[in-house]
């Protein structure tokens, strides 16, 4: 019977000397430097050369002693049953890609109560039947994540396919992304739509059901600086309330403000949630509702005065982007066109210019915000809004914007004395709908989720991390 020792060292000197000569006198001789330069633990480098086309080949041999090791039993195996090389895929050196070389052994396992016959070797960067190594894979997840590339690039740069890419992402941010988001003081609840809703019909029933909808709520951390915190599909108060019900009692307790637009379903989803609260109402939007309920009064006295749209030599057309500035931004001689130009029209034009006037009152009373204001000089300006809006009753855009201040004064009044705006929720918005663009859109919500949270939490938000 052959010496399995003797086998073993010369199947060792075969596969160190691929061009056939064995003899047993050549001893194995690594490249330390190499081997350091290479960088993958478990490999030593034995020698690199070019083919004929100019192409680096990194021959290497096994160094972890545990490969010879059983996967099904753990005994160290002492019979060599063959030999072989693979080619695992591995990150770039430089501006082209090597090819390595891995000369290794199948070893037999002599166990008599072991199933396993035979077994190759294996490192932790390499594992049985992989053909790329594992940091070539992270590298990929991790440029995604950290690195703000689509799939498909980080697929083509790392020569894998995108199901890997897409899993390597997977598994990169389960090891980065925390499980649970640390306590914060403040939060933002906004939505953001992309794409189409996507229905599916009960062969049953014959009813159509939603299976992914457009509508994701989004959860960003105001004051700590974590980024996204989660979201949920849909818009529903229910599934809002979830959400934030589904985290610990100590974060919940920790919450002391959140900050939403003007929306009713997230305000009952936080009073069901969390009643020990404050709901602040940005300031952005209650301008933004402003302009617009200026916007639709100029276009409705626009078809009462002329029955058509509003166009090129119309004042009131002329001056619209004067009507959605804001007062401090025009000069004395702007003002007083526009009021010079809107009062010549007659009835229409004043009344047009009414509902620039209760515009700017009502940013008049939101510029108290941070200014640490006193409860009389917020009353008396609201005061002042409140009365111009009811002197113009006929102008039924101004009663609706002084109503809506109204039923939402208790949560305009919480920014007036904190100062706490959305602003960072909206700039998530504006990240996530710019990875979107950059994937083309997504099919799967599930996949959209996680991508918009790696995109607004990961290092990626302030620079670009080569992979």
């Amino acid at each position: 019977m052959r010496n399995p020792w003797l086998l073993w060292i010369m199947t060792v000197l075969y596969a160190v000397n691929p061009q056939g000569t064995t003899g047993v006198h050549n001893p194995i001789e690594t490249s330390t430097e190499a081997t350091l330069l290479l960088d993958l633990e478990g490999l030593h480098v034995v020698k690199v050369e070019r083919d004929h086309d100019g192409h680096r080949i990194v021959h290497v041999v096994t160094a972890d002693e545990s490969a010879r090791a059983c996967p099904a039993c753990g005994v160290f195996s002492v019979t060599v049953k063959e030999r072989v090389a693979t080619r695992p895929r591995d990150l770039r050196a430089g501006d082209s890609p090597y090819t390595l070389l891995w000369h290794k052994l199948r070893w037999s396992c002599r166990e008599p109560l072991c199933p396993r016959g035979s077994f190759t070797e294996q490192i932790p960067q390499v594992s049985a039947g992989m053909r790329t190594t594992a940091r070539l894979r992270r590298a990929c997840g991790r440029a995604i994540a950290d690195g703000g590339r689509t799939v498909t690039q980080a697929a083509r740069d790392h020569r894998l396919s995108w199901p890997i890419a897409m899993r390597e992402l997977r598994a990169y941010a389960t090891e980065v992304l925390p499980d649970q988001p640390e306590p914060t003081p403040v939060i933002g609840i906004d939505e953001i739509r992309r794409g189409r809703p996507r229905w599916e019909q009960d062969p049953d029933t014959g009813k159509y059901r939603l299976i992914a909808d457009r509508w994701h709520v989004g959860f960003t951390d105001l004051a700590t600086g974590q980024g996204l915190l989660g979201q949920v599909e849909g818009r529903l108060s229910t599934s809002v309330a979830a959400w934030l019900n589904a985290r610990p009692k100590a974060w919940r307790t920790a919450l002391t403000h959140v900050a939403i637009d003007m929306c009713q379903t997230f305000r009952c989803a936080v009073r069901a949630a969390l009643p020990h609260a404050i709901i602040v109402v940005d300031h952005f939007h209650l301008v933004q509702l402003a302009n617009g309920k200026l916007a639709d009064l100029r276009r409705r006295l626009t078809w009462k005065m002329r029955d058509r749209r509003g166009r090129t030599g119309d004042p009131e057309y002329d001056h619209r982007r004067l009507l959605r500035s804001n007062r401090e931004d025009l000069t004395d001689e702007q003002i007083a066109i526009l009021e010079r130009d809107l009062t010549r029209i007659g009835t229409y034009g004043r009344h047009i210019l009414a509902g620039w006037h209760a515009k700017e009152k009502l940013r008049y009373l939101l510029a108290l915000a941070r200014t640490n204001p006193a409860r009389s000089t917020i009353a008396h300006r609201l005061h002042a809004f409140y009365i111009w809006c009811a002197d113009h009753p006929y102008l039924p855009e101004l009663v609706t914007l002084a109503e809506t201040v109204a039923s939402w004064w208790k949560e305009i009044e919480a920014f007036l004395l904190t100062g706490i705006t959305n602003a960072k929720s909206e700039g998530t918005n504006r990240v996530i709908k710019l990875e979107a663009r950059c994937a083309y859109g997504f099919r799967n919500p599930a996949n959209q989720r996680l991508r918009s949270r790696c995109a607004t939490t990961r290092e990626s938000r302030n620079r670009a991390i080569p992979a």
